[in-house]
């Protein structure tokens, strides 16, 4: 596994992979999209590496970071917008199916109370929650919000967990070296960074709605 994956950092096509794994998992959860983006950070963590061969010498391809983190953000976009578009158009079927979850309900609700607020920081945070990106955006669509109140931080957040991705594979390659021990430490970092995020989306909402309150209140 940990040679495919390797094998797959030192080519061109790590950006497609990428962008395609980042694109497709807001509708599965389960893809590797940030094993991914941290292992080809890793990989640009290390300086071009020269293989001599019989018939001279190979450069093998070491990723761009910056490509890596255009691809990565752009396609996070991309992703929530379509998931966004296709629960706009099938929200009453989507809304049947949220109601019968307490936990997406509850989601959904806090979500509309801080995009009605200008709060789209739970946005951003849930981007790093394990499906969180994806009850955001097809929970905005459903209950169709408005796009000027999803999109900017849709944006905000993709920028926000490419940036941070990239950067936990290429300094834990810096620090920890291009193997799977600084890959696997970047991995857990963002693990940790995922149920860090999960805590702050699930905390009651009764905490979450004392500043409402008080505002409705006048104090």
């Amino acid at each position: 596994m940990l040679e495919s994956v390797g094998a797959l950092t030192g080519s061109p096509w790590i950006y497609v992979v990428v962008a395609l794994s980042v694109l497709l998992d807001v509708f599965l959860p389960v893809l590797p999209s940030g094993v991914l983006v941290i292992s080809a950070a890793t990989a640009a963590a290390a300086s071009t590496t020269t293989v001599t061969a019989a018939a001279g010498e190979a450069t093998r391809h070491v990723p761009s970071l910056l490509v890596l983190t255009l691809c990565a953000a752009t396609a996070s976009v991309l992703g929530d917008l379509v998931a966004y578009r296709l629960a706009w158009r099938g929200g009453d079927r989507l809304e049947r199916a949220i109601a019968r979850s307490r936990r997406l309900t509850s989601a959904q609700q806090r979500l509309g109370t801080a995009l009605s607020r200008g709060g789209g920081a739970l946005v951003v945070v849930a981007r790093f929650a394990p499906a969180g990106r994806s009850v955001v955006s097809l929970g905005a669509g459903a209950a169709h919000r408005r796009a000027k109140d999803f999109l900017p931080w849709s944006a905000v957040a993709g920028v926000a967990w490419a940036v941070y991705s990239v950067g936990l594979g290429y300094f834990g390659g810096q620090w920890l070296g291009a193997g799977w021990l600084g890959t696997a430490v970047s991995v857990l970092a963002l693990f940790v960074a995922g149920a860090l995020a999960a805590l702050v989306i699930r905390r009651p909402r009764d905490t979450a709605a004392i500043p409402s309150a008080r505002a409705a209140a006048g104090t």
